[in-house]
């Protein structure tokens, strides 16, 4: 029997990494895809632990490019099938939207937005053509709540929610399931650009970056174990009924959304504010 393949993109840590192992796990032969190869360096590591190397194929893409994006077509033209497609590949941009460039936003979106929906784009007739799929899109709970000196991220979060709300709708009857999951705060690089974001003293939000960051920085040692978000994305690509629309997961994402269903705004904005005041 063929082992199932899949896709994962933005594999070179973080989520990403961890989802390319459960997925070999799990018995799918797995595409690990990245923009920089040389990164692969510590997937390969834990593979050969694992002895799962025969499983993992690195290949290289940038889901930004539309030359890229053609390559990958014509590798997937080598598998027998293309059954999971994992849309792991973002980053985090930080800054308020007044210090931020239009240019920057464009750049946030083109990786988490407009990449999710090339990389689909180019899977989705492979899949079409068995009438089954499945496509996991990692949001987070930016995608649901809005945070301030975020917006940029959060506004790319909330656009893909909304995509992959119509997809699932779209791709139903093709037998092809899209579910969303959304992370709060784990141990992953994904912070790495807000960590080490640049302050301008001139900026007029200066100060309540300041709190935001320390706000950041304090949550750390609370954030949790990224494995358990590769261990969901492998549950949901391996069980045989068909997967739910949305899996939110973290210490306190659900509650926090489920409060944010039934408080009023004004109560929610006068908290994060009081919390964040300087």
């Amino acid at each position: 029997m063929n082992k199932k393949t899949a896709i994962v993109t933005g594999s070179s840590s973080g989520f990403g990494m961890l989802c390319a192992i459960e997925l070999a796990v799990n018995g799918f032969t797995v595409i690990a895809t990245m923009r920089d190869v040389k990164k692969a360096k510590r997937l390969l590591e834990i593979a050969k632990e694992k002895e799962l190397e025969k499983f993992i194929h690195i290949h290289s893409l940038d889901v930004t490019s539309s030359k890229s994006i053609n390559e990958l077509k014509y590798l997937l033209t080598n598998y027998v099938s293309v059954d999971v497609l994992v849309n792991n590949a973002g980053f985090a941009l930080g800054g308020f939207s007044e210090d931020l460039s239009i240019e920057e936003y464009r750049q946030q979106f083109e990786t988490n937005f407009f990449g999710v929906i090339a990389v689909t784009h180019a899977v989705l007739p492979f899949m079409r053509a068995r009438k089954q799929g499945r496509i996991i899109n990692m949001s987070s709970i930016s995608g649901r709540m809005g945070f301030p000196g975020l917006s940029a991220y959060v506004s790319s979060k909330h656009a893909l929610e909304g995509y992959s709300e119509s997809l699932r709708l779209e791709l139903k009857p093709f037998g092809i399931d899209v579910s969303l999951i959304e992370p709060g705060s784990y141990q992953t690089n994904i912070w790495s650009s807000v960590d080490y974001m640049e302050i301008s003293t001139e900026s007029p939000y200066s100060s309540y970056m300041k709190s935001i960051l320390k706000e950041i920085e304090s949550g750390k040692a609370e954030h949790g174990n990224p494995t358990e978000v590769a261990k969901l994305v492998a549950q949901i690509a391996s069980q045989r009924k068909s997967p739910n629309f949305r899996y939110p997961i973290g210490k306190s994402v659900k509650k926090n959304l489920f409060l944010k269903t039934i408080l009023p705004w004004e109560f929610i904005e006068a908290v994060i504010i009081k919390k964040l005041r300087h």
